[in-house]
Order: structure tokens, then C-alpha cells, then sequence
């Protein structure tokens, strides 16, 4: 008597469409497609409010993020990205089993893929899980978060300071790389959640140039630099990858937001504030 395959783990991904914390599970997603399968349900928008006190200091309107019912009932924070798990029998969704936290989303969303070896993002071999969650976290806390101060902070000091971090921070990252062969983080082309923690914003880092000037583009001709930027190339021409990717004309637009202060999200408020944004806290930056 033949066993029945186990039914392929299914979700409704609450998610949003800019947002690169959702990116990373996206990532993963497309990744595992195949090993995992899901439903998008966009659960975070922008809705305009009127500024009455010119706060921004640009005469436009405050813009705010609108949030799906289903994503405030199953996640405290109300934050994407947001997987709820749908029973494949009855096709019901269960939230008191809502999983959330972009990089939880990741390993999670590779444990219940049952992939195997190469496929994996966080690899079987305990040291290499164990680098590859230390680097997640070094790289979201030094190569994301200083991307809103470069564009949220008013002072051009403040946003020179970000982006002088988030080099170091590259620069870090990049000689790392070279603990392997490479191209990426692994060894043997494997891809981990190391690099679907940082990718969503590499990839977005051509908006500096449109909204801070050539002084902000991430340079090409630093030798310390040359493994990312390998890095980048390779992973960004990955099918997985290429499928994830927003538009960047549609996405430059909406990143003016932050650029020119007008921006209402947690992220946003908790930059203004002075934190960065890996240190958003749901109830000072809360509007």
C-alpha cells in the first residue's frame, strides 16, 4: 500500500508590495515555489490624510499606512510579512498560528519547504546555520536599517553618517563573501538566508542617486566592495529572484514618500525619532 504525499504547506501571505521586510519572505517563497505554495493578499497600503500644520514642510498631504483587518487580528505589531497557515482539507485559515518577523519568515517558511541539501537557505551543518543567523542579523541591523536614515533624516550630516554606515556595513559583508569561493554567502552557490535577508535592499539602494545625489550611489570602483557587487549581479539574475523584483520606476515613486518626509509608518517614525529602524518600537511609533 503506497503512503499518500504530504499535501505541500499552503498560506495566505499578507504582504505589500513595496515593502522590502516583506521582499525577504517573498524571496523565500519563490525559492521554495514548488515546496510551498501561497496566496498574496496585499494587507498594507497608503491612504493620504490632510497635513493641516505643514508638518513635512513640503505642502503635500501626510500619507498613511492603511492595514487589512485579517493582518491587525493576526499579527500584534500589524506589520507584512504575515503567513497564516490554510488547512488543505477544509481550505480554512487558522491566525492563532500566524508567523511573522521577516527573518523568522525565512528559515521558517525553509523548514516547512522540506527541502533538502542544496536547496536548503539555512544550511543542515550547525556551524554554517549558526554563521548564517549571526549575518542575518549583522546585515539587517548594518546594511538595511541605515537606508531609511539616508532618506528620512532632514540634516545632510545625518544622512551622510547613515550612508557612511551602511557602507562599512557592505564592506563587512563583503569580505565575508570571501570565506568562500563565491559568488555568495555559501559555499557551492547555495543560496541562504543571508543573502534573501540583505538582497531586498541592494536592490533598491538606486533610489539614493534620484533622491540624495551622485554622492550616494554605492561605488563600483572600491575594491572592497568588488564581492558585493559580484554578489548582487549573481543573485539578482536568479529566475527566483527576477520573479520577486517591483518595478523601479513604480517604487522610486513611492520611496519619495520617506524622501520627502511625508511618510506615517512605524519604520518612518521610528527613523524621525532617532532610533534606527531594526529598533521600531509598536507603541512610541505608533500614528
Amino acid at each position: 500500500q503506497k503512503m499518500e504525499m504530504a499535501a505541500v504547506p499552503k498560506f495566505r501571505y499578507l504582504s505589500a508590495w513595496f515593502c522590502p521586510f516583506a521582499h525577504r519572505a517573498t524571496l523565500a517563497l519563490e525559492h521554495h515555489a514548488g515546496r510551498v505554495d501561497y496566496e498574496w493578499v496585499e494587507a498594507l497600503g497608503w491612504e493620504q490624510r490632510k497635513d493641516e500644520n505643514n508638518v513635512t514642510g513640503t505642502g503635500k498631504e501626510w500619507w498613511y499606512h492603511w492595514k487589512a483587518d485579517e493582518l491587525k487580528r493576526s499579527n500584534p505589531s500589524a506589520l507584512v510579512p504575515t503567513l497564516i497557515p490554510v488547512d488543505p482539507s477544509s481550505g480554512e485559515s487558522d491566525e492563532s498560528k500566524a508567523v511573522y518577523e521577516s527573518l523568522v519568515t525565512i528559515d521558517f517558511i525553509d523548514q516547512v519547504s522540506g527541502a533538502t541539501g542544496k536547496d536548503r537557505l539555512v544550511p543542515g551543518d550547525p556551524y554554517e546555520a549558526a554563521r548564517c543567523r549571526v549575518w542575518a542579523d549583522k546585515v539587517n541591523r548594518e546594511c538595511c536599517s541605515p537606508y531609511y536614515g539616508v532618506l528620512v533624516r532632514k540634516e545632510d550630516t545625518e544622512r551622510r553618517e547613515h550612508f557612511e554606515s551602511l557602507l562599512k556595513g557592505l564592506k563587512s559583508f563583503s569580505k565575508e563573501l570571501q570565506k568562500t569561493s563565491g559568488p555568495l554567502f555559501l559555499a557551492d552557490r547555495q543560496l541562504s538566508s543571508v543573502d534573501l535577508a540583505l538582497l531586498p535592499w541592494a536592490f533598491r539602494f538606486y533610489v539614493f542617486e534620484h533622491y540624495r545625489g551622485s554622492d550616494y550611489v554605492i561605488p563600483k570602483d572600491d575594491p572592497e566592495l568588488k564581492p558585493y557587487h559580484e554578489w548582487l549581479e549573481y543573485v539578482l539574475n536568479l529566475d527566483s529572484v527576477q520573479r520577486t523584483l517591483p518595478d523601479k520606476d513604480r517604487y522610486l515613486e513611492h520611496i519619495g514618500k520617506y524622501a520627502d518626509s511625508s511618510a506615517r509608518s512605524k519604520v518612518a517614525n521610528a527613523v524621525r525619532r532617532g532610533v534606527a529602524a531594526h529598533e521600531l518600537d509598536d507603541e512610541k511609533d505608533d500614528y
